[in-house]
């Protein structure tokens, strides 16, 4: 497990999730530009997240990345706090709250031993990252351990049979003539960082056992859709003519459940 995570770290260190190559102009028109190309392509993240609603409350996000969720809690006016596995992350929010004058108290942390107080939070929001450590469920654990009751937790995990999903076994294990391959194999090798993990919904709900109350809701995402590149280890000519081919109303409407994200927002 120690590996995992030291593979995890230097992925992630290398390039944090969503790192593009907008970043022209000043630090500030950098930050807007990046933050508009991600509302794009990620526009249930904000409706998810509640940004809003945190205003005056205690908030911890756990895997900051790049900082654009980070700094709309902030301008919300959260009482925030922000982890994340690398130093990398930390650096490019901090250079993100500076850039619009906004604060939080950033830490360098592993999310399944966070050293923080049980019950100090009121929303705990970890938007694609749990699903990257190599303990889960100890992580999910650690999020319900640091909530007060009543707080919410917001919660994204992969969804195993997803539209993404299909496509890497197609490419990785169908062509890549090693078709017996399980589908949860294929994407803990090639889905984002080493040992990613991709879950059922019977097995997400698993994952919150120990919350009063959980909701979970699939949703397509610009991976399914192929509104963007497919993700930080996936190029080339053959993604380029299936964006190109692609139909992508015809998921929206007859396959909205095999989406990559679960949605789990879950009460304490």
């Amino acid at each position: 497990m120690k590996q995992t995570k030291q593979a995890v770290h230097h992925c992630w260190n290398a390039a944090s999730c969503g790192e593009t190559q907008c970043r022209h102009g000043s630090a500030g028109e950098a930050c807007a530009n990046e933050a508009a190309m991600r509302d794009a392509l990620e526009p249930y993240i904000p409706p998810f997240a509640d940004f809003a609603s945190a205003r005056d409350k205690k908030v911890l996000e756990i895997g900051v990345g790049l900082g654009a969720d980070h700094c709309s809690f902030a301008k919300a006016g959260a009482r925030l706090t922000g982890a994340d596995l690398t130093e990398r992350a930390i650096q490019h929010t901090t250079q993100r709250l500076t850039a619009f004058g906004l604060q939080s108290q950033l830490r360098t942390v592993d999310a399944k031993d966070l050293p923080f107080r049980g019950e100090s939070f009121d929303i705990v929001c970890a938007c694609g990252v749990l699903h990257h450590s190599p303990d889960t469920p100890k992580a999910t654990d650690e999020v319900w351990r640091v909530l007060r009751p009543g707080g919410c937790a917001r919660i994204t995990v992969h969804d195993t049979h997803s539209i993404v999903g299909c496509m890497l076994r197609l490419r990785c294990a169908l062509l890549g003539g090693r078709p017996l391959r399980w589908l949860a194999d294929v994407c803990a090798e090639h889905l984002h960082s080493p040992r990613t993990k991709a879950d059922t919904v019977a097995q997400a709900q698993q994952l919150f056992k120990r919350f009063t109350r959980v909701e979970i809701e699939t949703v397509p995402t610009h991976g399914e859709l192929l509104t963007s590149d497919a993700g930080q280890r996936h190029r080339g000519m053959l993604l380029n003519i299936a964006k190109a081919i692609w139909r992508r109303w015809f998921i929206r409407t007859f396959l909205p459940r095999h989406g990559l994200f679960l949605l789990a927002p879950a009460t304490k």
